[in-house]
């Protein structure tokens, strides 16, 4: 069974108040990594998992109306973070990356996009849906920019196909087989933004989707700051659901992947903003 190396990484940092992150926690700002994921495929080569933010960000956060973004969410990034620049050093040209999965458009995660222009977008269709005419406050409102996509985008995007989920991925109902080779299973956890996704990835040949999560990892995006508050249901602080798209859906996705979780007790867990879980991609 084809399976993937998984290697975690990150292009720059956030701050926000640990308190709103997570409820009970100290009124202290804490510097947050903007994670993405570096997929090694045996045919398909170097595959990003998002892109983490790149120097288009902080620059479109200096002209209005994304200066409200970066007041809301500071930005750290050295040129040398960027995907892009990481990628050269593991000896990956950004030429070489035929293929993105995009978990949401927000800007921590697309912010990359624009250097990998031999790649196609694999995301579900409703995460871009109703963003893609909004433009200036109104996107902005959506955590949203725009700019930051390449100006093929839509030409590119590759929409994920959900079809019934295999047993091993309930409570799912539906899944997206990335590949059609089973090394990577996208599932719908919608509500921090529209349509986003988290990815299943097989990272040994004799994981089983049905097993204890032996040999499986699991990029939860932003389904929680934290590995901790999601194995845990550790929720954000009131004032921090405002922002959500979908506060509701965002409960009951944070809710579905603990369920996953406990039928799969072994399975690695990594989340955007915070270290991965100690495993062997």
């Amino acid at each position: 069974m084809t399976h993937l190396r998984v290697v975690p990484l990150a292009a720059g940092e956030c701050l926000n108040l640990s308190a709103l992150t997570e409820r009970g926690a100290a009124w202290r700002v804490q510097t947050y990594p903007a994670g993405f994921t570096l997929l090694l495929h045996p045919t398909h080569g170097p595959v990003l998992f998002d892109t983490g933010y790149s120097a288009r960000v902080p620059a479109a956060m200096r002209r209005w109306p994304g200066v409200l973004y970066g007041l809301l969410t500071p930005v750290r990034l050295d040129a040398r973070e960027t995907a892009r620049s990481q990628l050269a050093r593991l000896g990956f040209a950004a030429e070489e990356v035929e293929n993105v999965i995009v978990s949401h458009l927000h800007a921590d995660h697309v912010g990359g996009l624009r250097d990998f222009t031999a790649a196609r977008f694999h995301l579900n269709p409703e995460a871009y849906a109703p963003l893609r005419h909004l433009h200036g406050m109104t996107a902005i409102r959506k955590a949203f920019m725009p700019e930051l996509l390449p100006g093929d985008f839509e030409a590119r995007v590759q929409p994920l196909d959900f079809q019934p989920a295999p047993p091993g991925l309930s409570p799912f109902p539906l899944a997206a087989d990335v590949f059609e080779d089973g090394s990577a299973s996208a599932v719908q956890v919608p509500g921090h933004a529209p349509g986003m996704i988290a990815l299943i990835v097989r990272t040994t040949p004799d994981a089983a989707l049905d097993g204890d999560g032996t040999g499986l990892s699991l990029l939860a995006a932003d389904a929680a700051w934290s590995v901790r508050a999601l194995r845990e249901g550790r929720e954000v602080h009131p004032l921090a659901r405002v922002v959500f798209d979908d506060a509701a859906a965002e409960r009951r996705s944070a809710g579905q992947l603990r369920e996953w979780l406990a039928a799969h007790p072994r399975a690695r867990v990594i989340v955007s903003h915070d270290a991965p879980e100690p495993g062997h991609g």
